[in-house]
């Protein structure tokens, strides 16, 4: 039961809170100017609170904060706590689909320019999210005949360096060859510079080189090259053509559409920069709770910029309702973007019919998550429910962990465990074992060993204070074990044997006929062959197999994969890939006179004794 804590003990200043079960895992994180009022606001008849304020209320043990300086402070502590730790009565945001960005490795040596998704280098430049990773490819490969930079990786670069050959794309004039030097270092930084600029909106000054490079050859009698300047120009202009204008040359702002309902909202953002679409994005808020539209905005300001935002902040951002507290989210734009920044709703024109088109892309992405959510979501509370009444436990297994064992006649014998909450694999929670104790093939003692490692750990980390807890401090629910009734058995001895036989609830999952054992009774429970839980079971007993079976592969390979530099005295494995590196591969190593081993500098003699005499002794 939460308690309240004295008045006088809670400061009357901005900060973060944070409440926590009776595991001590943060469920709730918010901000507030003043704490002592904010946090007195939870205390009081849940009758008078919005129903999941109240939940979360009931569910709480205990409520600690962090006290900052200002309210903008106070907003970055609480995004970063919620990112950290994931809260499940907090918002929840996901991304409709991994978008593609073109990136410009500037923090190359050489910089290249690519396709991507996911997570971001810090220091490189990236220009998008696009819709579709083909448009991209194809504006990129219209763009590399005006800036021939490279696209190779950088093996394949070293590669063509050590050969003294450049690439096919060289030849068909879309790289200008660094490898090989064709083009010294100012230039292509040059090509560089002018590639970041066209692709951030300055395309008139392109445009204009090209057509006085055209007319300076053509007045020459240099036709090849003008026909060249001729192919580049309308390449780029090809280019253009596929970037929506919207808006006057000199402007820069983001419009964010949004559609919602009583549990989620989807929202749709397109980055206008030089009066131009320069890209786009979606995501589904999760709603975790009564949101007005004003706070709605404000959680959708928060996941737009609180991240590593592809384009910067501009200097406005059109929203379709202003946010709870504009005052503070300019502030904090400001404090982003190192100017000021303006927040506003379009009411006519121009922009305010371009915000109209964002909301309808938002409604159709809307539908068609809404669509496929109607069954996955029912999906998972009818899986969970089902386990719960067949298998007779007392709730719904909310956190469900799986063990399998993995092994090949005995060797490199390992563990794996595999974690749902909420009906969804959560990776981050996955672990695997490397079986220390067990001689032979035997999976009842590699499964005991496995349990007890991870039960005990978490018996070591629940009682410790929250922040000191590591990656076994919260226990499941529903216990599964790969196999029948003897891997059931282990499971209950170790259960059994640490006092948690009455917290956690086992059960075995035998492949042949898809049996599930329970403890108490001789024969398998029936699950019906449709149940939902039945094949949220199979799911994550084939996810445990899997990834047991990864990381056995995992460990033969390594120790099947032998070279002959192993084991060489002075010879670690950094030295070792810098001298495979540099010579060009073991074989090269291997050939390598004793001379061209002690020419090396950083190489120490001994050392390179040491390979050579290892390397040409007749074992």
């Amino acid at each position: 039961m939460l308690h309240r804590p004295s008045p006088g003990t809670i400061p009357d200043a901005a900060g973060s809170y944070q409440f926590k079960d009776r595991h001590g895992r943060i469920i709730y994180v918010g901000k507030a100017k003043s704490l002592r009022s904010r946090l007195g606001s939870y205390f009081q008849n849940p009758v008078h609170l919005p129903p999941r304020t109240a939940q979360m209320a009931a569910e709480a043990e205990s409520v600690e904060w962090i006290q900052v300086d200002t309210e903008v402070e106070a907003l970055l502590l609480e995004y970063s706590l919620i990112q950290r730790h994931q809260p499940r009565f907090n918002v929840r945001y996901r991304d409709d689909k991994s978008y593609p960005f073109l990136c410009v490795t500037t923090v190359d040596e050489w910089p290249r320019a690519m396709v991507v998704r996911g997570a971001k280098k810090k220091g490189n430049r990236y220009f998008g999210p696009y819709g579709h990773a083909y448009a991209i490819r194809e504006t990129l490969d219209q763009l590399l005949r005006t800036f021939p930079i490279r696209t190779c990786s950088d093996n394949k670069f070293n590669h063509h360096a050590r050969l003294g050959r450049p690439c096919l794309l060289h030849h068909i004039e879309k790289c200008a060859g660094p490898c090989v030097g064709e083009v010294g270092r100012e230039r292509y930084d040059e090509m560089v510079d002018d590639l970041l600029a066209f692709l951030g909106g300055d395309t008139d000054e392109v445009v204009r080189r090209l057509e006085g490079d055209m007319a300076r050859a053509s007045a020459a009698l240099e036709f090849e090259q003008a026909a060249r300047c001729r192919d580049r120009l309308a390449s780029v202009r090809k280019a253009i053509e596929g970037q929506q204008m919207v808006g006057a040359r000199s402007e820069d702002y983001d419009v964010v559409g949004l559609v919602d309902d009583e549990l989620e909202a989807a929202c749709q953002v397109f980055y206008v920069r030089k009066g131009r679409v320069m890209g786009r994005r979606g995501f589904i808020v999760d709603k975790a709770g009564e949101l007005g539209r004003d706070e709605l905005v404000s959680r959708v300001l928060e996941r737009l910029y609180a991240e590593d935002n592809p384009l910067g902040c501009p200097k406005q951002v059109l929203v379709p309702d202003l946010p709870d507290n504009q005052g503070l989210y300019e502030e904090w734009l400001r404090y982003q973007r190192g100017s000021q920044v303006a927040i506003s709703v379009p009411q006519r024109g121009a922009k305010r019919k371009l915000q109209d088109t964002v909301a309808r892309n938002a409604a159709d992405a809307f539908a068609r998550h809404r669509l496929k959510r109607s069954t996955d979501h029912n999906s998972r509370a009818r899986a969970l429910n089902d386990l719960q009444t067949c298998l007779g436990l007392p709730e719904a297994p909310l956190r469900i962990e799986c063990y399998d064992m993995s092994h090949l006649q005995g060797s490199d014998y390992v563990g794996s465990m595999v974690v749902v909450e909420d009906g969804l694999a959560r990776k981050s929670e996955y672990r695997r074992f490397k079986v220390r104790t067990v001689d032979g093939n035997d999976d009842y003692a590699a499964m005991e060993e496995v349990l007890t490692r991870r039960l005990a750990n978490y018996l070591d980390e629940r009682d410790r204070p929250a922040a000191e807890r590591g990656k076994f401090a919260y226990p499941p629910q529903l216990l599964v074990v790969d196999g029948g009734r003897g891997q059931l058995g282990v499971a209950e001895r170790v259960l059994g044997e640490l006092g948690l036989d009455g917290e956690i609830s086992p059960a075995g999952l035998a492949k042949e006929f898809e049996q599930v054992f329970v403890p108490g009774r001789a024969d398998p429970v029936e699950i019906p062959r449709p149940s939902e839980g039945l094949y949220l079971l199979q799911r994550i007993r084939d996810e445990s197999h899997r990834f047991a079976n990864d990381y056995h592969r995992k460990l033969r390979g390594r120790r099947m994969t032998r070279s002959s530099l192993d084991g060489i005295a002075g010879l670690g494995p950094g030295r070792k890939a810098r001298l495979i590196k540099e010579l060009g591969g073991v074989r090269a190593v291997e050939r390598a006179s004793l001379d061209r081993l002690l020419a090396l500098s950083w190489l120490p003699d001994a050392v390179a004794h040491s390979v050579y005499e290892n390397l040409h002794s007749p074992g």
